[in-house]
């Protein structure tokens, strides 16, 4: 630039122009996820919640943020940017229920080297349609171009959202006890952790990602192992709000050894038994892939359990049934005992490809 030249913040590499080009075009998306007690507008410094409309008489706030992880890479390496979004709010949402809160709203951050609205607006949409899903409002947000952060195309994500729960049907460990049942609600697949492992498989087996899944000739690789993170409230929250649920525990990072402990009190142990449910393909795949030991799956991956339920053993058959008719998978997985808190997992032999009947034990 010549000294007399005028420096703008666009030779800088930020487009304002395209910023609010963007917030133009995701209004619709976020007026579309209105609630009681938010318009879900865009524009303002904050977004407004008002709790009085929603219902609410003695509430306590429950507050959750997070992001997708490394499964983000693998989705912009592979153009892949439709379910990004909804993994981002199911990280955050089904965090909240297992506090007994309904998530009421949320606001995310996505921040890229250069602003692609194309991309960007994928990714919001997909983030409006997990807040559909999960039944709260998509309030705000940010959205920055940071020249030199990121590498070309690439992006990262962060969520951030507040629920709400009546004071006398918050979810405490207090409320679980011996004799309690664990209902396991299936996975939609790896759901959101345990890809920084995928990856250094698919690069060191060589996967191609864009061909048919050798476990499922009908699916590319890639789409299984991105299919969005499930989510759990609308199927939830009715029997927590009912009283009918001691304990959940979302299995994500840690796996069940490690996600489970986190909702007992001390003096309780669970107990799961990995014969209780088939295991998915695409577990299958990864453990055979890279010959995984099964108390490294039980503490990597969710193995085919996204969320475990804890019930009381006259409310279990009901509770599954309801969970059934809300569109849930369910099985029952274990119990709770006396003992140190923790939580063992096993199986018997050929179970998750052992060779011998097996245990593996997290003491929390």
């Amino acid at each position: 630039m010549s000294e007399q030249e005028s420096y703008t913040y666009a030779k800088a590499g930020v487009s304002i122009a395209a910023g609010n080009a963007l917030v133009k075009a995701i209004a619709p998306l976020a007026k579309a996820t209105a609630r009681p007690g938010a318009d879900a507008s865009l524009g303002g410094f904050g977004g407004f919640f008002d709790l009085k409309a929603a219902g609410y008489r003695d509430p306590l706030l429950v507050a959750a943020n997070d992001g997708v992880g490394t499964k983000l890479k693998l989705a912009i390496d592979s153009g892949r940017h439709d379910g990004v979004g909804v993994d981002l709010v199911a990280m955050c949402v089904n965090d909240l229920i297992v506090q007994g809160a309904e998530p009421l709203f949320f606001l995310d951050y996505f921040a890229t080297g250069k602003l692609e609205s194309g991309v960007a607006g994928r990714v919001i949409a997909s983030i409006a349609d997990g807040c559909r899903e999960a039944g709260c409002a998509l309030i705000g947000g940010e959205t920055a171009e940071m020249p030199g952060m990121y590498a070309p195309g690439d992006y990262d994500l962060a969520g951030f959202c507040v629920g709400a729960v009546e004071r006398d049907e918050a979810l405490t460990a207090n409320r679980v006890e011996e004799g309690d049942v664990i209902l396991g609600l299936a996975s939609s697949g790896v759901h959101s952790n345990g890809f920084s492992l995928v990856r250094r498989l698919a690069s060191d087996k060589g996967w191609k990602l864009d061909r048919p899944a050798l476990f499922d000739q009908d699916l590319l690789l890639i789409d299984a192992l991105l299919a969005p993170t499930r989510i759990y409230v609308r199927a939830l929250l009715p029997l927590v709000r009912a009283g009918r649920v001691a304990a959940l525990a979302h299995i994500t990072g840690g796996g069940l050894l490690e996600n489970i402990p986190r909702v007992l009190p001390e003096g309780l142990h669970a107990f799961v038994d990995a014969d209780a449910w088939p295991q998915p393909r695409l577990m299958a795949f990864l453990q055979a892939q890279g010959n995984i030991e099964p108390e490294e799956m039980a503490r990597t991956f969710n193995c085919g359990i996204g969320m475990a339920v804890i019930v009381r053993e006259a409310e279990a058959s009901g509770v599954a049934a309801a969970l059934a008719e809300a569109g849930e998978t369910v099985h029952r997985i274990g119990r709770i005992a006396a003992g140190g808190k923790g939580c063992t997992v096993s199986g018997s032999q050929g179970s998750w490809s052992a060779r011998a009947d097996w245990t593996a034990t997290h003491q929390g």
